[in-house]
């Protein structure tokens, strides 16, 4: 029988001596009795799978096209994707698969409704309040928004986990005192961060393709493929050929995710990583592409801004993201007695402005809309 016991000592004599030991957690915010089968990470995994946050990420769109959502990825699709990459690298850098997957499960959730677009009105309304983040965001979810408990708020998550969520992405951000900012997170938090920039690179080309945004000619015009021996793959696709780009995909992906574990493994030798101590501890970066994939991947990124991101239909419907959210902050600022009870209660202790992108950003992309058009219709109604 697999008890939680039996699995700390799998996991000392398995893992590596830089992984991320669920015996040695630094523990969480409110105490908590141990559980006999399950270890921490294992605990955190399961309640950030059954937290209402997570399945909100069903309906909150990475691309924001409506109509077209059947071409796109959701927040949960992508961030499925990137929890098995992530499990991935750990199985085979012999780290901690548990972290790894807890990680890349709770990453995105503190994202906003329409993509990236919804962040960038909220961080412009908030600006005089701190500003706006999802990573942030996803912490204040975990740590106070969720309600699943009579002791304590949030959902009590380990240390190792709250500081991936704040060092995800992490450059020219603030990370709280807590999670000693000069310190390193756990190479587990590292690889997340590498799996989420594979996954989303790799999958917007796919939904960009699906939706025919992008076209077979575009990607033709990228240098690299013969590197990556895709050239005549990528020479003989066209617009209607599922299967190819499937292939595509598939082999982009396999090809980076095996350049980061060869390159990761390098790096581990070269300095001599003999601890998680050591881990946090090094000037080096450990976790990344090889040189010769890092500008690829650049490459990857500034053809899906030119093609994907800016392209006019997805600006227009930013533009469309970017009123919705600006009308709804406003109307709650003006008519606080509207938002929901508990949202109402927050406003004893916290900022209006504050309460008000937490309700915001936690809507979905379909909430948001019907919500929007339900009170302009009221306001015309009055009129």
């Amino acid at each position: 029988m697999l008890t939680r016991k039996v699995i700390e000592q799998r996991e000392r004599e398995i893992l590596a001596p830089y992984a991320s030991l669920s015996e040695e957690s630094r523990g969480r915010m409110y105490p908590s009795k141990e559980h006999p089968l399950r270890t921490d990470f294992q605990r955190d995994r399961d309640r950030i799978v059954h937290s209402a946050s997570f399945r909100r990420m069903e309906y909150k769109t990475q691309v924001f096209i409506p109509h077209e959502t059947d071409h796109f990825r959701t927040r949960l699709t992508h961030t499925i994707e990137v929890a098995q990459i992530s499990r991935t690298f750990a199985r085979i850098l012999r780290l901690n698969e548990d972290l790894a997957e807890a990680i890349a499960l709770v990453h995105d959730v503190g994202h906003t409704p329409f993509g990236h677009s919804g962040e960038d009105v909220l961080a412009d309304l908030l600006k005089d309040f701190g500003g706006f983040n999802h990573n942030r965001q996803s912490l204040r979810i975990v740590d106070l928004l969720e309600q699943r408990y009579e002791e304590h708020p949030g959902l009590n998550l380990s240390y190792e986990v709250r500081e991936g969520i704040v060092k995800h992405e992490t450059k020219n951000k603030k990370i709280p005192d807590e999670f000693y900012p000069d310190e390193n997170p756990t190479l587990e938090a590292a690889l997340v961060d590498v799996a989420d920039e594979i996954t989303y690179n790799a999958h917007d080309i796919d939904d960009g393709l699906s939706s025919g945004i992008i076209t077979p000619d575009d990607l033709k015009q990228l240098k690299f493929w013969k590197y990556l021996q895709l050239e005549s793959l990528v020479s003989s696709m066209d617009s209607k050929d599922d299967k190819k780009r499937y292939k595509l995909i598939r082999s982009l992906l396999d090809f980076m995710v095996t350049d980061v574990v060869n390159e990761t493994k390098l790096r581990l030798v070269h300095y001599d990583i003999q601890s998680l101590e050591e881990v946090r501890e090094t000037d080096e970066k450990l976790c990344d592409y090889s040189d010769a994939n890092s500008l690829i991947v650049y490459d990857i990124k500034k053809f899906l801004s030119e093609k994907l991101y800016n392209h006019p239909k997805l600006i227009t419907m930013s533009d469309w993201a970017e009123e919705i959210i600006q009308y709804l902050f406003g109307y709650f600022i003006q008519q606080s007695d509207k938002l929901p009870s508990r949202f109402q209660e927050m406003l004893l202790t916290e900022e209006k402005e504050i309460v008000i992108a937490d309700y915001i950003a936690g809507m979905t992309d379909r909430y948001a809309i019907n919500l929007y058009d339900r009170l302009q219709s009221v306001e015309s109604g009055m009129k």
